[in-house]
């Protein structure tokens, strides 16, 4: 049973862990300590492994442990001896599966014996020790389970276990165990034509769930001549089997696959079981047929190595997704965008809002070239009085066609540059348990290569697991409602944040980017010193040289941005917030007349004149002031050169 009373600290005997070593394999005792049914199988498993393994008794693992293993994989047999304190630790931290021989979630490991102790039925998995164990077994890459029913008992008590790589092995056995069956078989062929094989075996463990007294008492009642056996050595332990007529086992409670039932099958043995031996009933271990069960056995060590290796080299399929509309006439880079999800994404999937220029025949082209893009096409009243909110919702929409195991979102005038392709799919292998949605850089030029803004935050939620709660819209306490019933955004969204699907509540993340960054961006942009401003600009570039980043045009070409705000973003911005548009000289960040009066030669004049700056929100009229700017060390991607 767990002690959740233990000190996450104790100290604890130091083991290293060499360079060489691929599996660290846990377990409460190994087959030198004691000879029981999981320690033969968890052996069993480590003679047969083609990977480097390190034993390590679960009592002794520490956070030093966990902290020098991080790049090893584990496996977690018996861990009632483990320190329950740093579960949660493990489930963020380590890349491990689960061997589950018995009924953890209990107290006493056994749900039958909870009740016969306690004289109510087992509660355990609604109790801390039942929750623990389920995130632990959730948090793992994979569980492997002794039978069917056992496993069907744990997906009835934890439905989210179903999500899981899950493999029903049953017990394994060595090929050298396998190899003396055999032998003892092959002896009692010809023993049998001079001496019939007499006596029946009991097994006389003091477990409460082997019943050992009930097999006593059916071999009474039914006046059979049993010997009842305990603490014997393994291969005495065989040879009685192989004399014996047959062998009683009548467990208490659910035993999950006693692998003394299967020996004495093996060894022509006739069995006595109760329901509560749960493999018995299993198609491997019914049949009659001995060479069909040693087959299945011969089997299973390859088929759990063969498991762990698929674990370990998991890859994580990415969707990227984006949304267009009208991508040409606003020359948006978004074949060039999807080009480059495709450097990294096992399926890009784009979402058009009804493009009425040739956007959609490009993506069709593009789709027509690679099956791994997907095109919805989403119409939409772009004349709607709120019609603001569809960016969100188009977004939400292509998430949905999302089937990786991970989601990259990206914006049709952004780039992933080709030297990122390969961080990504490390940083999906790395990925923290404990988090979601991962925020990442963004270098966004201004007016020219040579410009990075500083003027914003330089970040954006980027990386995210493909959970069914997460997607794009208003976030809750932001909604508000028109008197016609549509809704629309308080000042504090764009309409497109992540949130909670079903509380509408905006989702946490996880980024790089600090409170220290971030005071040296602000001083920076007071312009007092340089000094401020460098030190960001040392900052971002080793961020963005380290990190995967995306690159934003959007305003790197400043007329055409400037048109943008004439011709949609404008309206957009103030329909968001509930504002019934109109092209008034109040309405109009950039001029201080209607937009129906601004001229090419207008917006080329300011564009001149904003080439001088670095960069500008346009909640307010710019006043002529020139925000510092930044510079890139990092070359551009190859497909916008």
């Amino acid at each position: 049973m767990l002690n959740f009373k233990e000190p996450i600290f104790k100290k604890q005997p130091s083991y290293e862990i060499p360079d060489n070593i691929e599996i660290i394999f846990v377990s409460d005792m190994f087959v030198d300590e004691y000879v029981g049914g999981a320690e033969l199988t968890t052996e069993a498993l480590i003679s047969s492994s083609p990977l480097k393994i390190l034993k390590l008794k679960s009592q002794n693992i520490t956070i030093d442990h966990i902290k020098n293993g991080l790049n090893k994989f584990w496996i977690f047999g018996n861990f009632a001896n483990l320190n329950p304190q740093l579960i949660p630790t493990i489930v963020t931290y380590l890349k491990y599966s689960v061997l589950e021989y018995d009924y953890k979630y209990c107290k006493y490991r056994s749900p039958e014996k909870h009740q016969a102790n306690s004289g109510s039925p087992c509660d355990c998995h609604d109790q801390m020790v039942g929750k623990m164990i389920s995130a632990f077994y959730y948090g793992s890459m994979g569980l492997w389970w002794m039978s069917e029913k056992q496993q069907e008992r744990y997906f009835t008590l934890f439905p989210f276990l179903k999500e899981k790589d899950n493999i029903v092995l049953s017990s394994v056995f060595s090929n050298e165990t396998l190899a003396l069956l055999r032998n003892l078989n092959n002896r009692n062929t010809e023993f049998n034509k001079r001496k019939q094989r007499s006596g029946w075996i009991v097994l006389g463990s003091n477990s409460w769930v082997k019943g050992a007294k009930n097999a006593e008492q059916y071999c009474i009642d039914n006046k059979l001549s049993y010997e009842v056996i305990w603490n014997l050595p393994y291969e005495t332990v065989l040879q009685k089997l192989a004399d014996a007529e047959g062998f009683v086992y009548l467990p208490d409670g659910s035993d999950t696959c006693p692998r003394m039932c299967i020996e004495a099958k093996l060894l022509d043995c006739k069995v006595i079981m109760n329901d509560f031996v749960q493999h018995k009933d299993e198609e491997w271990f019914a049949t009659s047929n001995l060479s069909d069960i040693e087959n299945y056995l011969i089997s299973s060590p390859n088929l759990f190595w063969n498991g762990i290796r698929k674990m370990i080299d998991h890859h994580h399929k990415i969707s990227g997704y984006i949304t267009t509309y009208n991508c040409v006439k606003q020359e948006y880079p978004f074949d060039k965008c999807i080009q480059s999800l495709l450097g990294f994404c096992d399926e890009v999937c784009v979402v058009d809002g009804g493009s009425t220029d040739e956007t959609i025949k490009i993506l069709n082209d593009l789709a027509l070239k690679d099956s791994r893009i997907k095109i919805k096409v989403v119409s939409r009243d772009w004349s709607d009085p709120r019609f603001a909110v569809f960016d969100g919702m188009q977004k939400a929409e292509a998430r949905s066609m999302c089937t990786g195991d991970f989601c990259w979102q990206m914006d049709s005038d952004e780039i992933v540059h080709e030297d990122d392709y390969e961080k990504v799919k490390d940083l999906c292998k790395s990925f923290p348990k404990d988090v979601d949605i991962l925020s990442l850089p963004v270098i966004e030029f201004w007016g020219t290569l040579e410009k990075v803004r500083m003027d914003i935050q330089p970040w954006k939620w980027r990386l995210s697991k493909n959970k069914n709660n997460i997607t794009h819209g208003i976030p809750f306490n932001l909604r508000r409602y028109d008197s016609g019933g549509r809704v629309y955004s308080l000042p504090g969204s764009d309409g497109c944040d992540m949130i909670d699907k079903t509380t509408g509540e905006r989702l946490n993340h996880m980024g790089f980017y600090t409170q220290d960054a971030d005071k040296f961006r602000q001083k920076g942009l007071l312009s007092l010193n340089n000094v401020d401003r460098d030190q960001y600009e040392k900052w971002f570039n080793e961020m963005t040289n380290i990190l995967p980043c995306v690159f934003h045009y959007s305003w790197l070409n400043l007329p055409r941005k400037i048109k943008l705000y004439r011709d949609y973003w404008s309206a957009h911005w103030e329909n968001l917030v509930g504002n019934d548009y109109k092209d008034l000289p109040t309405t109009n960040m950039m001029f201080d007349v209607p937009w129906t009066e601004v001229t090419d030669d207008m917006i080329n004049d300011l564009a001149k004149k904003l080439s001088k700056t670095g960069g500008h929100i346009w909640h307010s009229k710019w006043n002529g002031q020139i925000t510092p700017w930044i510079g890139c060390s990092r070359k551009q991607p190859k497909i916008m050169e």
